[in-house]
């Protein structure tokens, strides 16, 4: 499939805090040109426009019919991404969609389904496997460093978006908490590494159910969290290998590391999943302590939104795409499993879909099962 323009024209849903990080990186990006961007509130997409010279500020439904918009980049709270990605489908529109996919899995299924029927492609974030951190530990697992995977372990706790965000109350809703906000970064790279997940355990619980914003020009303000807050999840892979994630808004202070990778013959340690760079660390058997294999984090690591490139490249040249929706409708059943398990006393769940491509490196397709 290919295209008749020499770059993708991106049309940006959504104009909120993470708009104006997307649009700097995509900036001197050739693949790709923003050309209209649109909000729910009209003064967002005008001072989005204006601070970074998109051209177009049009209604949220005159961009999601916008002749001159190939691709739609879904920057709507997660709740929304479901609906405003299956109009911009109805509308021909490609999209590229921050995480999660959907925050169920029949709205990820009539995505996926609707654009396979459609001839279109859709991305979702996130996109740091594909960053130089992950890649530097799927080298390792590939050429055998580390011997067979047999265990990662992953934790992700702070003390929540409160602290930096001036308008955090979305990401204690519906489809987010430290699980959906946090979790898919993991979970992505963790697919990328260990190949697809096949049954999960998790507890989880609400520590402080009523959080403070403590930035901005509402800070003081009181909200009520809506999902749970910390999540301790157990992971079974298709391939027999083990893992531990922990999510967790209500972690004042931590030392445990972000990532580490077991194997029979040594162990990866690597940065944080949401991000793209390093540092990677390995030791292996006989070895007298760890050693550097990449430094970080560094500027050339990796960008916010090259997911979104690599699918306009795709689009533009008919190769298949990394960051898909297959990807991240297989994450996103692990991390519905994980909360129905969580709510339900930590019974096991299994997963019905699998993927096709467990180092990340080439295209992964899906196969549904039964969810």
């Amino acid at each position: 499939m290919g295209h008749d323009h020499a770059t993708v024209r991106v049309g940006v849903l959504g104009c909120g805090n993470v708009s104006s990080r997307y649009l700097a990186n995509l900036a001197d990006q050739p693949e790709v040109t923003v050309v209209a961007c649109a909000d729910a509130e009209p003064a967002r997409a005008r001072a989005l426009a204006a601070a970074h010279g998109v051209p177009e500020v049009p209604s949220v439904d005159d961009l999601l019919a916008h002749p001159g918009v190939d691709l739609v980049l879904n920057l709507t709270p997660p709740r929304a991404h479901a609906e405003t990605t299956l109009r911009a489908l109805a509308g021909g529109k490609h999209v590229y969609t921050e995480k999660p996919l959907a925050t169920s899995m029949a709205d990820a299924r009539r995505i996926v389904e609707t654009a396979d029927a459609r001839s279109l492609r859709v991305g979702t974030a996130p996109d740091t496997f594909l960053g130089a951190g992950a890649r530097a530990c799927a080298a390792l697992v590939a050429e055998g460093r580390i011997g067979t995977p047999v265990s990662v372990n992953a934790a992700m706790m702070n003390a929540g978006p409160e602290r930096f965000h001036p308008e955090p109350e979305f990401l204690y809703q519906e489809g987010a908490g430290p699980l959906f906000d946090i979790g898919p970064y993991y979970l992505t790279v963790l697919t990328a590494l260990m190949g697809p997940v096949a049954r999960v355990g998790a507890l989880g619980a609400t520590a402080r159910p009523e959080r403070v914003v403590l930035t901005g020009p509402r800070a003081g303000t009181t909200f009520r969290a809506e999902t749970l807050t910390h999540v301790n999840s157990v992971l079974e892979f298709a391939d027999g290998a083990l893992g531990l994630l922990v999510t967790s808004f209500d972690v004042t202070a931590t030392r445990t590391p972000h990532l580490e990778i077991h194997g029979t013959e040594g162990t990866i340690v690597a940065a944080q999943a949401n991000s793209w760079g390093g540092p990677v660390l390995v030791r292996t058997t006989g070895d007298a302590d760890f050693t550097e294999v990449l430094p970080g984090p560094t500027a050339s690591d990796g960008f916010m939104g090259m997911g979104l490139v690599d699918l306009a490249r795709s689009i533009l040249t008919g190769r298949p795409a990394l960051a898909t929706a297959a990807r991240g409708f297989h994450v996103l059943e692990v991390l519905t499993a994980i909360a129905d398990s969580a709510h339900d006393g930590g019974r096991f769940v299994r997963i019905g879909s699998t993927l096709t491509a467990p180092d990340g490196q080439r295209p992964a397709t899906v196969t549904p099962g039964s969810t």
